[in-house]
């Protein structure tokens, strides 16, 4: 391939950009990777798109045997960190890891520093993570049906907890209300946990919880599971029924964790963080991790990734815009 660019270097001068953009990727990628790799995550350390990064980093460096770094770039509502990578080279070497408002925010927000999803290049999911239904124990409501005749007792009466306007939480229970034909009241916070710690304090009866830091609380009886929003039970959880089961259909809704790479990455490098995530997730230990917070492996590889991706944007775009949501 090099000898070639360099002989139509000789004879055709003309052409010498045009045939060394077309080696120059090819030599890249086969080479890749020659230094250390960059996840960037879009949350503060300690959050869960901060524990699945540093869950398959440790593996992914093992397969591509280069060092893989997380760097933590929170901030804006994680428009901070995908900024970033979305502005960094395309060459495979600075990642992006992030959760549900990948792909909330381009519908949430009229103006972004980027360019939405389509600077980014989707190279996995992670994992997908159900939430779960969460009332406190004192509620009168012991199961879905009792919640859902509560409400439609007295349109409006019941509150609701979420992480904030436009939160994932907050797109679920609208969706979840457009489903059941009920009204319920939201009180928004500044992030899910204090949302949470009021639920279980009384403040709140409900909330629509991420499954993974929800199911210690469930687990000693500070909080009540009603329903989980997958469209299967969720392995941690197996005695709470799906939404689909308490009969609510269509109403499924996930926080999620994706990577994602900058738009403009050469297919072959791609394709290389592609393989190296799906035999990190299959690890062992990780995917065992990944089952104790409740969540679940999405099926298919990338092209499953760009496609759930893209349905997950315009899910929220729909909920968004019917209801009118923005942020505060």
């Amino acid at each position: 391939m090099f000898s070639l660019c360099k002989t139509t270097h000789i004879l055709f001068s003309s052409a010498v950009s045009v045939t060394m953009l077309f080696c120059a990727p090819a030599q890249a990628a086969s080479e890749w990777p020659s230094k250390p790799i960059t996840i960037v995550v879009s949350y503060p350390p300690g959050g869960g798109a901060d524990l699945m990064a540093r869950l398959v980093a440790q593996k992914m460096s093992a397969q591509l045997k280069q060092s893989v770094i997380v760097e933590n770039k929170p901030g804006a509502s994680a428009q901070i960190g995908a900024s970033y990578v979305a502005n960094s080279a395309p060459d495979g070497y600075t990642l992006l890891v992030d959760a549900a408002s990948f792909s909330i925010n381009p519908n949430l927000y009229p103006k972004l520093p980027y360019d939405g999803i389509k600077a980014f290049v989707p190279v996995g999911v992670l994992a997908r993570f159900p939430s779960v239904i969460v009332v406190t124990p004192s509620f009168s409501a012991q199961s879905l049906a009792d919640l859902i005749g509560l409400a439609k007792a007295e349109p409006g009466g019941v509150f609701y907890a979420s992480a904030g306007n436009g939160s994932a939480q907050n797109l679920g229970t609208v969706l979840f209300m457009e489903k059941a034909g009920i009204k319920l009241e939201q009180i928004p916070y500044k992030g899910g946990g204090p949302a949470m710690t009021d639920v279980m304090g009384g403040q709140v009866p409900m909330y629509f919880a991420n499954v993974a830091s929800s199911i210690a609380h469930i687990k000693a009886g500070k909080l009540r599971a009603l329903a989980v929003t997958g469209s299967t039970r969720a392995e941690a959880l197996p005695d709470v029924p799906t939404l689909k089961e308490a009969g609510v259909v269509d109403a499924e809704s996930y926080e999620w964790n994706g990577m994602f790479a900058p738009k403009g990455t050469p297919p072959e490098i791609v394709d290389k963080l592609a393989l190296a995530l799906e035999q990190a997730l299959d690890s062992p230990s990780v995917s065992d991790r990944i089952k104790e917070l409740g969540g679940q492996r999405l099926p298919g590889g990338r092209e499953a990734a760009v496609k759930f991706v893209q349905e997950q944007s315009d899910r929220a775009g729909e909920i968004i815009r019917h209801n009118n949501i923005k942020v505060d």
